[in-house]
């Protein structure tokens, strides 16, 4: 007798116990080849009808690849996702609604020297950076969408840490965030010609305290000057004023720091007091970006980048002049509300 997968039951007293002879055993009718059409089916047939017409034997074939499409799971069926992890939809959603009034009628951004920012290829931009959960990187994007002539993305690396921030982590990759890492930079200046912003004061720059406000912090062993060495891309210095004052740090929570594995906790006008939201809260400060002239990279000779001496001149002549800018730009201003 034959089993449930099509075999026949061999075993001691199965069935009636009675096994047939090979000769007068039923055979089995041969199956007839799945035969293709000879023409391609038909462009307005539906994918569904394509794909279980072939699985059933109903003449049908395999859709192909790009017919399934909108089979795909997911919030973004067109996928318009970077390899960086850049999405389109997120970004665009969070650029007019959070972006838009942040830029426009909180902080009232004012900008200054846009055109010195390239059209086309790849550019480094380096700018202070300040404030318990700085605001500027985002300003500085959203400038150049709203105020350049030819509007372009910019990649923003970010201090590692923040990546493995609940949801936090997995938004700024979304809107355009970039782990810091010497090779990602490197990809992104040299391989793909792109846009990069870079803030060398690092962790140092939020950690500072008020009284310290606009006072910069060392850059670093300048490994942003070598990258754009690297890949022969001008660095453009931007002096950013405001957000210094829009979340001001008064302290640290050091016991906290230890005890989440968060890169600092600071103690700023709306946080602890309004709990996890007040660290997403900003004083209303006016905030003027002022982008400097590019300083080439390509004229510093071959292989420049073996010279660690020309690096942190460099890196310190760049530090000097966004200094240098920055303190023009608070003796300039009237208000830190008004400006």
């Amino acid at each position: 007798m034959y089993g449930a997968l099509g075999g026949v039951d061999q075993s001691p007293g199965g069935g009636n116990g009675a096994t047939l002879p090979c000769e007068n055993r039923p055979s089995m009718p041969e199956a007839e080849p799945t035969k293709l059409p000879d023409t391609a089916p038909d462009p307005d047939t539906p994918t569904r009808e394509l794909v279980l017409g072939g699985l059933s034997g109903g003449g049908g074939v395999p859709a192909a690849r790009s017919d399934l499409r909108h089979f795909l799971p997911g919030l973004e069926p067109e996928r318009h996702v970077t390899d960086w992890g850049r999405s389109e939809l997120v970004e665009g959603l969070v650029d007019r609604t959070v972006y838009d009034f942040l830029y426009h009628y909180w902080f009232r951004v004012e900008v200054e020297g846009i055109e010195n920012v390239p059209a086309e290829g790849a550019a480094l931009l380096v700018s202070n950076h300040a404030g318990a959960l700085p605001p500027d990187g985002i300003m500085i994007a959203k400038a150049i969408r709203e105020e350049h002539r030819h509007p372009r993305p910019l990649h923003m690396i970010v201090d590692s840490p923040l990546k493995g921030l609940p949801g936090l982590g997995m938004l700024i990759a979304k809107v355009g965030g970039v782990p810091a890492h010497p090779a990602n930079l490197h990809r992104l200046l040299f391989d793909e010609r792109q846009l990069a912003l870079v803030f060398p004061e690092g962790r140092r720059g939020p950690e500072k305290p008020l009284k310290d406000r606009y006072r910069l912090r060392r850059f670093g062993e300048g490994s942003f000057v070598e990258a754009a060495m690297r890949a022969r891309a001008p660095i453009v210095p931007v002096a950013v004023l405001g957000t210094e004052e829009a979340q001001p740090t008064f302290a640290h929570v050091s016991l906290l720091r230890r005890l989440t594995g968060l890169p600092r906790i600071p103690v700023t006008p709306t946080f602890p007091l309004l709990g996890p939201l007040g660290l997403m809260l900003y004083l209303p400060a006016k905030v003027r970006i002022r982008f400097l002239e590019p300083v080439p990279t390509d004229r510093l000779g071959d292989e420049a980048w073996n010279d660690p001496a020309q690096i942190q001149t460099l890196a310190g002549d760049i530090r000097a002049l966004i200094q240098e800018n920055l303190l023009e730009l608070v003796g300039g201003r009237s208000s830190v509300w008004l400006g």
